[in-house]
């Protein structure tokens, strides 16, 4: 009898179909498709019946347009890396009609979380009074608080506003925080519908007392954080990298901290795994976390919950709906580096 189950192509590295599946909605997907598990690599060279059947992928392969073209019945691309890669000709993918959508939302709450805790670390030197008293020479009482600031009513500013810079905002609601947001891709009005302020990047910069920066690395965007604009922060001002390196001046950013003139936190860096030797891990005042933000098991879980659903709106004609549709004008944009640890 022939297997009239929707085929789909996986090839979801780093992950793993048992990382962003629990057991029995993954056991749910082999029933309801049929499954080629595939690599990146070996794609292309997967026979023509195989590929003109294919109707979904889970991944994000680089594909040619040659390879497109023998894709003859795809219908959407489930990225659950979550960067959504310059890897394939878009243009001829939205001509079809083919859908490419993103799990990347599942971050933004646990990434906002651990944001919000290197906040508060910061101002109050949670991480430095622990290693102290472990070091038995901890400050007791006020004498331990003599650099300590209040979250609440602080000046906040946010560099870019998708998934994780709302995320961030809403962690940050009940702090009562006046909120001033950049970010050139959105109108006005979406930022002061989440209640915060409209402005420039300088405006952000100069006038927070923590700045928050979410922004993914885009074509245009690339470094557009340096030494003058780290200058520009107050004396004592807080930077958290929670989205990618590649948007700062790194040496920049380690040099404002080292000097005293700012504090720092960042769960991303321009080489991952960081050298042992790296002069980051040497800087006071700079807290650092090994990407591990967003990397919770309770998010990739919900990857799958998102791609199911949507596979089975697809299955009846209807567009994907849970997951993040990239757009057409912008998603040849993006250049984030993609991971290489889950």
């Amino acid at each position: 009898m022939t297997d009239t189950r929707p085929l789909i192509l996986s090839c979801p590295l780093p992950r793993s179909l048992p990382l962003i599946f629990a057991p029995e909605l993954l056991a749910d997907l082999r029933a309801r498709y049929r499954i080629v598990e595939t690599t990146d690599a070996e794609l292309p060279a997967l026979p023509d019946a195989v590929l003109g059947e294919a109707r979904y992928i889970i991944g994000q392969p680089p594909l040619d347009e040659a390879t497109l073209a023998r894709l003859s019945a795809l219908r959407c691309i489930f990225n659950v890396e979550s960067n959504l890669l310059n890897n394939m000709p878009y243009d001829e993918v939205f001509r079809r009609g083919i859908h490419v959508v993103t799990t990347g939302a599942v971050f933004a709450p646990p990434v906002a979380e651990i944001g919000l805790g290197f906040a508060l670390s910061l101002l109050r030197n949670i991480h430095g009074a622990d290693a102290d008293f472990r070091a038995g020479r901890e400050l007791w009482g006020g004498e331990g608080n003599a650099s300590a600031r209040l979250l609440a009513g602080a000046e906040v500013g946010i560099l870019g506003f998708g998934d994780l810079g709302r995320a961030c905002a809403q962690v940050l609601a009940g702090f009562q925080t006046r909120l001033k947001v950049f970010d050139p891709w959105l109108p006005p009005s979406r930022i002061r519908a989440a209640g915060a302020v409209p402005a420039n990047l300088a405006e952000v910069m100069s006038g927070s007392d923590i700045v928050f920066c979410t922004a993914a690395v885009t074509s245009e965007n690339r470094g557009f954080l340096g030494a003058a604009e780290f200058a520009a922060m107050r004396r004592g001002a807080i930077f958290l990298l929670l989205s990618r390196a590649d948007v700062v001046d790194f040496p920049a950013l380690m040099a404002a901290v080292r000097d005293g003139h700012i504090l720092a936190a960042s769960d991303v860096f321009p080489e991952e795994p960081l050298p042992l030797d790296h002069p980051v891990r040497s800087i006071p005042g700079f807290l650092l976390s090994a990407h591990r933000a967003g990397a919770l098991d309770i998010a990739f879980k919900r990857m799958g919950e998102m791609v199911l659903e949507d596979l089975a709106l697809l299955d009846r004609g209807l567009p994907p709906m849970v997951c993040k549709r990239a757009e057409r004008e912008t998603v040849a944009r993006f250049r984030s580096k993609p991971v290489s640890v889950n």
